[in-house]
């Protein structure tokens, strides 16, 4: 029986793709009760031809080659080829640690979950544990007892949508594909997902190694680019707000919009400062205030009292600290 489906997104990710097929090969379980399914999403380097050559090597590889669509739509097309009953994502510059398949598979097959996190470590380019932003990492509840996704939403999730983070039984992902052409496309996905699994827990073994690297959009410093952060952060918060108008419990939407509206005062502090009006009179209009302190890390919570107090006073002083 084909347990598991691993999906792996591939885009210019040449330096890194051979190390993250290599780990998804070094587990424990038998290569005709997993697959690996590459989605070679348009990338203009030599990631397809090295997805060809894994792919003919080992029975358990397929390769589909696409035009470029973006990763929401490389994992839907993946979702789509999946053939096992559980399914798990891993991005292409990512990797995981050796023989750690078959406990998830294990755990998930005992306790007849529908959902499995597990913990995750940040790396460098060297491949050197570190850890970024310390003092403001996200909360997390790594409890292994088993809880409704409603339950796991609002008390253990945190604010780290990850979807490398879960093992998960194919019958929901299936049902509940990602919204494609958008960024932030797992922070919008995670709660829609969550929302139809009756048992979660996680596991807080260190699983998955998630490589921190420089070019990505969201850590952009072009002015461009950081327009295109704040407006799609602004599109991810109404996305938020009308899933919540279903939700009888608001608690992890109201701060999930919290942090990303902190995040938003943050960008327009910087180089957008001089579009912060239009940008702070938008965010008025959302109805967004007062933000919720549910969870947020302790900058977080004096980030969000300080702008319910006024958010053009925040940006303001945070543009002088910028100044600095």
């Amino acid at each position: 029986m084909l347990l598991l489906s691993i999906i792996v997104p591939i885009y210019k990710v040449e330096p890194y793709l051979r190390k993250c097929i290599d780990s998804l090969l070094a587990q424990d379980l038998f290569s005709d009760e997993y697959e690996i399914i590459l989605v070679d999403d348009g990338s203009p380097d030599n990631c397809g031809k090295i997805a060809d050559e894994y792919a003919a090597k080992f029975g358990n590889i397929r390769t589909i080659h696409q035009e470029n669509g973006g990763l929401s739509v490389a994992r839907n097309t993946g979702i789509f080829a999946a053939q096992g009953k559980y399914i798990q994502f891993v991005d292409s510059d990512d990797y995981l640690e050796p023989n750690v398949l078959g406990s998830l598979v294990g755990r998930v097959e005992r306790d007849n979950l529908d959902v499995l996190r597990f913990n995750y470590r940040n790396v460098n380019e060297h491949y050197e544990e570190f850890e970024p932003n310390k003092e403001s990492r996200p909360y997390m509840d790594y409890s292994v007892t088993v809880c409704s996704g409603m339950e796991f939403l609002n008390e253990r999730l945190g604010y780290a949508c990850y979807a490398v983070q879960f093992l998960i039984k194919a019958s929901i992902v299936k049902d509940c594909l990602f919204k494609e052409h958008i960024l932030f496309e797992d922070t919008q996905w995670t709660p829609r997902m969550l929302r139809k699994a009756p048992k979660v827990s996680s596991m807080p073994d260190v699983i998955y190694n998630y490589l921190s690297r420089g070019g990505s959009i969201t850590k952009a410093d072009d002015i461009g680019k950081q327009r295109k952060i704040v407006e799609s952060k602004l599109s991810l918060i109404t996305d938020l707000q009308e899933q919540m108008r279903s939700c009888a419990d608001n608690r992890w939407y109201e701060g999930m919009i919290a942090g990303t509206l902190i995040s938003v005062i943050g960008l327009l502090s910087g180089r957008l400062y001089r579009e912060r009006r239009i940008y702070l009179g938008r965010l008025e209009e959302m109805d967004v205030y007062p933000l919720s302190t549910y969870h947020l890390s302790k900058t977080g919570r004096r980030k969000a009292v300080l702008i319910n107090l006024s958010p053009k006073l925040t940006c303001f002083l945070l543009h002088l600290k910028n100044q600095q």
